[in-house]
């Protein structure tokens, strides 16, 4: 649960084990006077998708809130797969969702160190150079119930070891032919402190350093050093690396410096939602969506493209929190905060997807009157506007059938219905075109009915949106689906594979949708309520003459049915 500010919206999470522990080191003064100092560090290898959101929320808000401070730094220790378009797009992301870093880092920053470390391991006989390859360190390495052997070149004098490695470092050797490695136990139980290595030789130019190195430190071997830098009091990083905690405590005691301490916390799952980098990558390469920032894909990019936004996100965090045990969110439970903030924010208009025209034959030829709407009914402050009526309207297709089905209360022959903020109409006749279809629902119009009510009290059973077709400007309209069919991709059958499981439907586009003429001065990202439609907003690839919009989400709030019938009574 959170604990939520009814009239500024602002959520603070729960308490949940991180907030504990960081409360308890600061009343305790674990770091004495130290500022308490967390950091967030991605590898730029790719987009941030919506699992670094959490990451996000937990590195800065925690600091935030207990008055410390949030270093983003950059895990660039891989040069073959940075590039200097992630870290752009990081940084952009980190911003949007409403966070400023104190220092902007890298670990390419600290590799003059770090190597100089790693001679100090050496030199202590805590480090060696070994000459097996890839695969031969994998099989040394033993099983979870077997231990590793020691390599053959295990026992190199501090000498032979250190001439070794500073030719290494000197580019003397082929990339893949020596590494350097931690000496620790072959027989630990735990995989990660058997010899792991800690420098491999690659002749790669660095999206910063250019050539000026050949070997490059692992992640194991940066990232604890790295935040010892920074003086990071609480490094906190997903379940997958709680087995690497013991690696990380060895380097920072063997060294002797800062002590900072990994705290593991869950990861983020998603029904229907795919969130490996690598994955998504493979989704962007293959060209089955349009890039990074397709609105169906989970990158940070991709949803607010989709037009989902940082106050959304940070509260649907909020109320997930933070777990030592990994399991999955519904995504409907995202989807229902973003509706709630939508639905608060947005402005509403009228839009009308698949356009049927209806022609009211009593209302005066040439005649236009403005009638009065409201911007946003959750908001008094949000004022009105006038929307333009007019002899001939466009309504939805479905909101008419010339031979209704039972309980069908929208428009049909002889029965009323009330335009919203206009008038009753009843249907009288339908004009069809040379095939059959329905070209045009004539009606007529209770002209005492101004406003959308009757001066004698009789009801009608349906109210319908509308746009004047002398006023309406026509719209492009992408109607955004889940990018997977099922509420776990991974779930496929043996031989198949995970895009199998891609969502065929995931994307419908409305080429010809008429929309108020309000919506003609809307720029990208602004966000608007489609009145009995959904939310939208407008897509970067609109123009001034060409508007495209993106289907943010419906306006069905299936999670919201769900919480309520699960939460306790009174």
């Amino acid at each position: 649960m959170t604990e939520k500010n009814l009239e500024t919206h602002e959520l603070r999470p729960a308490n949940h084990f991180l907030r504990d522990q960081i409360a308890a080191d600061v009343e305790n003064k674990t770091y004495g006077d130290a500022v308490l100092q967390t950091r967030f560090p991605p590898e730029p290898n790719g987009y941030l998708h919506i699992g670094h959101a959490k990451a996000i929320f937990l590195d800065f808000g925690l600091a935030d809130e207990f008055g410390g401070k949030t270093n983003l730094r950059f895990d660039d220790t891989n040069p073959e797969k940075e590039e200097q378009e992630y870290v752009d797009a990081i940084q952009a992301d980190v911003r949007w969702l409403g966070f400023e870093w104190d220092r902007l880092c890298y670990a390419s920053d600290y590799f003059g160190q770090l190597y100089e470390w790693a001679l100090q391991l050496i030199r202590a006989g805590k480090a060696y150079v070994d000459d097996l390859s890839a695969e031969e360190i994998r099989q040394y390495r033993g099983t979870l119930t077997e231990p590793g052997k020691n390599s053959p070149w295990r026992d190199r004098s501090a000498e032979e070891n250190l001439d070794l490695f500073v030719r290494m470092k000197n580019g003397e050797f082929p990339d893949g032919s020596r590494v350097l490695r931690a000496k620790i136990d072959m027989a630990s139980p735990n995989l990660n402190m058997r010899d792991p290595v800690m420098y491999r030789i690659l002749h790669a130019t660095h999206h910063r350093t250019g050539d000026q190195w050949c070997i490059y430190p692992m992640y194991d071997y940066a990232h604890g050093q790295s935040d010892a830098i920074e003086r990071v009091t609480h490094s906190m990083c997903t379940l997958e690396f709680a087995d690497h905690q013991p690696l990380y405590r060895w380097y920072i005691e063997q060294l002797g410096i800062f002590p900072s301490r990994q705290f593991e916390f869950d990861r983020l799952n998603l029904t229907y939602t795919m969130l490996s980098k690598r994955k998504l990558l493979q989704l962007v390469a293959e060209k089955r969506v349009a890039g990074w920032d397709d609105p169906r894909m989970p990158t940070l990019s991709g949803i607010r493209r989709r037009g989902f936004s940082p106050e959304a996100l940070r509260a649907f965090c909020a109320s997930i929190g933070a777990s030592r045990t990994n399991g999955t969110t519904d995504i409907e439970m995202l989807e229902h905060f973003q509706r709630d903030e939508l639905n608060r924010r947005s402005a509403r208009a009228m839009a009308v997807v698949r356009p049927l025209k209806v022609v009211i034959d009593n209302y005066p030829e040439g005649q236009e009157e403005f009638v009065e709407v409201a911007n946003n009914p959750e908001d008094p402050n949000a004022g009105t506007r006038q929307a333009p009526f007019s002899r001939e309207l466009y309504i939805e297709q479905d909101d008419f059938r010339e031979t209704p089905p039972p309980k069908y209360y929208r428009l049909s022959p002889g029965k009323e219905v009330r335009l919203r903020n206009a008038y009753f109409i009843t249907a009288q006749s339908v004009e069809k075109d040379a095939a059959g279809n329905i070209a045009a629902v004539h009606c007529t119009y209770d002209p005492l009915s101004r406003g959308g009510n009757s001066p004698d009290g009789r009801k009608v059973k349906s109210t319908m949106h509308w746009v004047s077709a002398r006023h309406a400007i026509t719209a492009e309209l992408r109607l955004y689906d889940k990018l997977f069919a099922k509420p776990d991709p991974y779930d496929f059958p043996e031989g198949g594979d995970l895009f199998d499981n891609l969502n065929p439907n995931s994307l419908e586009v409305v080429h010809d949708a008429r929309l108020e003429p309000s919506l003609a001065a809307a720029k990208p990202g602004d966000r608007f309520q489609f009145e009995r439609v959904g939310y939208f907003c407008v897509d970067p690839d609109s123009s001034e003459t060409r508007k495209i919009f993106n289907r943010t989400l419906p306006l069905k709030d299936s999670w919201a049915k769900i919480e309520k019938k699960s939460t306790p009574a009174g």
